[in-house]
Order: structure tokens, then C-alpha cells, then sequence
């Protein structure tokens, strides 16, 4: 009994302590002041931005808390393999042939059109006729004209030919055998230093396609020496020494009015001392009715041969523009110097391509090399084949000829213009 009345007299004890300390907590809350208008802003102001302005925590209804977004996760797509797309392919190079025909520039237009369109009015007495107006005008000549003519209308009646097509047909024959009996090659020696005599009036060339010469040759791993024995025109030998800068050739040369002969003579010397494989001769340009430059051009091929030898060539560079002249030309130079072949320049700029028939059936004297261009590799071996195919084919008509090739025509020997020398040697 004595300890249940201790724990009873405790729990009132711990009762009324309770009771006074929650009296005592209420009493000193109803004692402290309410806050005043600046504390209450002032509170506000340092509780945190919610809902976009200050204070708006004390006041503002709770936040709705957005869900949280998930991303979904990407699926690459499978990879598509993109077709093969082939590159266009560069067009194959021109053969030799292919470019020799397009180069032929108005020439392959001229002769060969009106000659087609002749024919195609079939083979009547009139036709005959506008065959020899238009080979007389494409400087054939009137006799080798009147020959070829007369030959083919031999063989159109032998052959029984009665069809425009088959008389075109067969004067192509008759061309390609009238052009096919020369010798057109460039004669070399054996041993020792070949021997090329170039001539030829002013203008037509003569310098430009000796360095042009000499270029091919020296790219063929040649060793070549070229004389400047023109040395009555003062830019000659710097034109040519330029040729020989560019193509890697000896150039043997002399103060401006010296000797030509003794300049081919000593550059003969030179080429056996070097052991050269060419030797080409640079001669003045003149004019074939002055006797005493004809003399003075004889005079250095005499010297030239006392220890080279007969020359291997002696070529007579012509200008095709001019027509009937060159033969006159030719024959002059033939007499003086007996040239052996002729370098026929700017044959893509004329539209009289029959003088290359006419220098062959009236002097004898083969085209050995055509220009038909400003490039070195327009300096080209004449075909006659592929000359002939020029002068009757359909592509002359379809095709342009700066589309394959924008190097321009032959320029000559201009002394002021250096645009016909090829790209330096590296």
C-alpha cells in the first residue's frame, strides 16, 4: 500500500508541473507585440520568388509539381547503302590520225563538201564541169585538174559507174593513189649527225617549225644542234635561241650580218664535237625572184656539204594560204638547193587544201610535214589517207574544231609574238 500511494502522490506531482509549464509557455505568447506593417514586408521580401514575385510564398496556394518528362528512346533508323554513283569518264585521247583530221580546220569543210554536193546531181556533163571549177579553185591547178578529171571519167566509164556515190567513192581512190607514191619519210644517217636544210620565203613558218622540230626530237631523246644562219634578220637568231632554250637544242650563232655559211659550217663542227643526232640549219627567208639571195642560199649548202656531206633533207617550208604562189616558190628553191620535201604551214586555215595534190603531181616534191596549229604536236607527218578521209567526212560538218583543241593556227616567224614557243623544259 505504501508504494502505490508513492506512485500516485508522483503521477499528480508530474501532472501539475505539466500544467504550469503550459501556463507559462501561453502566457509568453500573448505578452509578445504583433509584428508591424515593415517587419511583416520585410519577412516578405526574404522568403523565396514563388510564382513570380516576392513573398508570393506566404500567401500563394501550394505548387502543382509537373511531371517529369520522359524521352522516349531513339531507334536509329537501319543504315541505306546510297547506290554507286560512277564518275563520267574522261574522253580517251585523239590518236594521232584522229587529231591530224579535225585539225584540218576549213580545209576538210571547203573542197570536199562542194565535191559531195557536185555529185549528188548525178553524173551529168555539168557535174564534170563544176568538178574542175571546184578543184581549180581549191588550188589543184588547171593542169593537174584536167588531168585528174579526165582519168576519173575514164575509170567512171570502165567501171561502168553511174551513181553520184560511186564516182565520190572512186575520186577518193584516185586521190589516195595520186598522194600514196612518195617517199614522205625524214631521212636520217646511220652514224654521225644527220643534216636537215630548211628554206623557205619570209613569213611562211621556217623558224617555228624548226623549233617545233626540234622539240619532238629532243623529247624522243635526240640530241640536236640547230644553226642560226639567218643573220641578215637580227631577231631570227634570238627567236630560234628561244626555240633552244625551250626544247633543250644547241644553238650555234653569230653576231647579226655575219657569214651564213661560215655559221652552218661551224655549227656542223659543234654537232660532231657534241655527237649530236640532228643538225638543222636555219637559213635567211627570201624571196624566190632575188638570184643573188638564191646564189648566197646555194653557196651555204655547198659549204655545208664540202665536210658534212649531201644533206639528209633539204625542206622548203610553205605558207598553204597562199595558193598557186608556193609552186612558183617551190620551183625556185628546187633549182637552187634541190629540196627534197616540203613542211606545208597553216594547212587548218585555208580552205584550198588541193595544194598538197598540186606540189606533188606538178613538182614531184612529197609534203613531208603539215601545220595545223601553234602546239608543237601540230607540227605533224602528213598522212594521206587520213587526209583524204578529212576532206569527204561527215564529221567535218559536226564538229567544232575548238571544242578539241584551243591552241589557235600557225602564226609564222612573227618577231614580236612568242606565243607559238612551247612551255619550258623542267
Amino acid at each position: 500500500m505504501e508504494l502505490l500511494e508513492i506512485l500516485i502522490a508522483a503521477g499528480v506531482l508530474l501532472i501539475f508541473l505539466v500544467g504550469l509549464l503550459v501556463g507559462f509557455v501561453r502566457t509568453r505568447r500573448r505578452g509578445r507585440p504583433p509584428l508591424d506593417d515593415q517587419t511583416l514586408d520585410a519577412v516578405r521580401a526574404r522568403e523565396p520568388d514563388v510564382g513570380g514575385h516576392p513573398g508570393a510564398g506566404l500567401d500563394a496556394a501550394p505548387l502543382e509539381v509537373a511531371e517529369a518528362e520522359v524521352a522516349e528512346p531513339e531507334v536509329a533508323e537501319p543504315a541505306v547503302a546510297e547506290p554507286d554513283v560512277a564518275e563520267p569518264e574522261a574522253p580517251a585521247p585523239l590518236s594521232p590520225r584522229e587529231r591530224f583530221q579535225l585539225r584540218l580546220g576549213r580545209a576538210r569543210g571547203s573542197l570536199g563538201d562542194n565535191i559531195a554536193s557536185i555529185f549528188r546531181r548525178g553524173l551529168t556533163e555539168e557535174a564534170w564541169e563544176d568538178l574542175e571549177e571546184s578543184l581549180i579553185a581549191a588550188d589543184v591547178g588547171v593542169e593537174a585538174t584536167m588531168e585528174l578529171v579526165e582519168g576519173l571519167r575514164d575509170r567512171a566509164r570502165a567501171e561502168d559507174v553511174r551513181t553520184g556515190d560511186q564516182a565520190l567513192g572512186l575520186l577518193k581512190e584516185v586521190l589516195r593513189l595520186e598522194l600514196s607514191v612518195s617517199d614522205r619519210s625524214l631521212h636520217r644517217r646511220q652514224s654521225g649527225p644527220s643534216v636537215w636544210l630548211v628554206t623557205g620565203v619570209n613569213g611562211t613558218g621556217k623558224t617555228t617549225s624548226i623549233g617545233k622540230l626540234a622539240a619532238r626530237s629532243t623529247a624522243a631523246g635526240e640530241t640536236v644542234v640547230l644553226a642560226a644562219a639567218d643573220t641578215f634578220r637580227a631577231a631570227a637568231s634570238e627567236q630560234l635561241q628561244l626555240w633552244g632554250e625551250r626544247s633543250g637544242a644547241r644553238v650555234v650563232r653569230q653576231t647579226s650580218g655575219a657569214d651564213p655559211a661560215a655559221v652552218a659550217f661551224d655549227s656542223w663542227q659543234a654537232a660532231k664535237a657534241d655527237g649530236a643526232d640532228l643538225l638543222m640549219v636555219d637559213t635567211a627567208g627570201r624571196l624566190q625572184n632575188k638570184r643573188a639571195l638564191m646564189d648566197e642560199l646555194s653557196k651555204v649548202k655547198r659549204v655545208l656539204e664540202r665536210d658534212a656531206g649531201p644533206c639528209d633533207e633539204v625542206l622548203l617550208v610553205l605558207d598553204a594560204t597562199t595558193g598557186q604562189n608556193g609552186l612558183a616558190q617551190a620551183k625556185a628553191f628546187t633549182e637552187a638547193v634541190a629540196v627534197t620535201g616540203v613542211v606545208l604551214t597553216k594547212l587548218d586555215g585555208t580552205a584550198k587544201g588541193g595544194i598538197v595534190i598540186a606540189i606533188q603531181r606538178q613538182l614531184g616534191l612529197p609534203v613531208k610535214l603539215v601545220g595545223l596549229g601553234e602546239d608543237v604536236e601540230d607540227l605533224a607527218d602528213f598522212d594521206p589517207d587520213a587526209f583524204v578521209d578529212a576532206l569527204f567526212s561527215q564529221v567535218a560538218q559536226d564538229v567544232d574544231i575548238d571544242d578539241v583543241d584551243a591552241e589557235g593556227v600557225e602564226v609564222g616567224d612573227r618577231d614580236e609574238q612568242r606565243s607559238d614557243l612551247p612551255p619550258r623544259r623542267a
